[in-house]
């Protein structure tokens, strides 16, 4: 029996096309052109799935008949915020959700004299304190990334339980490190997968995402 979720964990559900988009993206066979198409159709349903999240307001309009339909709008702003590189990729994703949605940028890499990640970039709206924010890395591995991209959102009065993170694949570690220091942002993922190997990649896993979207043939 897996362990059950911490509360603020969202796994999409495990439906056969799921798991039939996820056995494609993680063959290794799987040419370039190929694990884009899949991917994407990933990511479009993690950002469907987390703007359920989002809080609502109700609002009343009238349509075409003349009759008042008592429906919802979300409430507050919201933008996307991916780690780069690998991202970027789930931006158009966002795009292809939400209209003109602003996008921020935040690039974190491994120092290798200390092994910790370190900030390089960021550029973020200038009024992101005022806005739901969807955290976009399609690869939840340490958490060492994810925590220094939750980090610098903070650090720009981006309230916790205002950030959504959303990522294809999981790791039990990365989850458990992320949740115990950040108990009130939301995670949603695709998979969660079994954990990580000694060289810290996620198994089974699908190898390193931003390569095979970005540059491998």
């Amino acid at each position: 029996m897996k362990p059950e979720l911490p509360p603020n964990v969202v796994c999409l559900p495990r439906t056969n096309q799921l798991e039939a988009l996820l056995t494609i993206i993680r063959d290794k066979d799987t040419n370039r052109g190929d694990f884009i198409f899949y991917s994407n159709r990933i990511i479009r349903l993690l950002v469907e799935e987390g703007l359920n999240h989002l809080p609502v307001v109700e609002k009343t309009v009238t349509t075409p008949t003349n009759t008042e339909f008592e429906g919802v709008s979300f409430k507050g702003k919201i933008c996307g915020v991916s780690i780069m590189r690998a991202g970027e990729s789930m931006e158009q994703g966002l795009r292809d959700c939400c209209r003109s949605v602003r996008i921020g940028k935040i690039l974190i890499q491994r120092d290798e004299e200390t092994a910790l990640p370190k900030l390089y970039y960021s550029k973020l709206p200038p009024d992101i304190d005022d806005r739901y924010v969807l955290l976009l890395d399609p690869m939840l591995a340490t958490g060492g990334s994810a925590i220094k991209a939750i980090e610098v959102l903070l650090a720009h009065e981006v309230k916790e339980d205002k950030i959504l993170f959303l990522n294809l694949v999981a790791s039990p570690e990365g989850i458990e490190a992320v949740t115990k220091k950040y108990s009130q942002l939301k995670i949603v993922t695709a998979s969660i997968d079994k954990g990580l190997n000694d060289k810290k990649y996620i198994i089974p896993g699908l190898g390193d995402f931003g390569d095979r979207y970005f540059t491998l043939p």
